[in-house]
């Protein structure tokens, strides 16, 4: 029977505690950047929702108009100012082109960063 201190033969008794230090600080930095990649990656998704998300509201906002007053908005800071459009500008461009009094807008809605 052998004592529990003593050091056992085999394959990981023979490897020196440098590799273990460096495998250890390689899994580390794995880890790392592998929590970066999920949360880099779920940030992109939450931009792409908000972005769906403000195009939804302005075309139901534009749509409530239309049933409301009987006309199509004149302009963005209509909807903003009448509806309560609200969104970040610094996220996202709206560009808004009325075509007619009677006819639904050209709007659309780019991610600036």
């Amino acid at each position: 029977m052998t004592n529990r201190f003593e050091a056992k033969s085999g394959i990981f008794s023979q490897i020196s505690d440098t590799v273990y230090r460096w495998a250890s600080i390689v899994i580390l930095i794995a880890i790392c950047v592998l929590f970066y990649i999920a949360i880099d990656a779920s940030g992109r998704n939450t931009i792409e929702k908000q972005q769906t998300s403000l195009e939804n509201a302005i075309n139901r906002d534009i749509v409530q108009c239309y049933s409301i007053e009987g006309r199509y908005p004149p302009s963005l800071t209509y909807i903003e100012e009448h509806y309560g459009l609200v969104y970040d500008s610094s996220t996202f461009f709206v560009d808004y082109r009325p075509v007619a009094g009677n006819m639904f807008p050209d709007v659309t809605v780019i991610k600036i960063r």
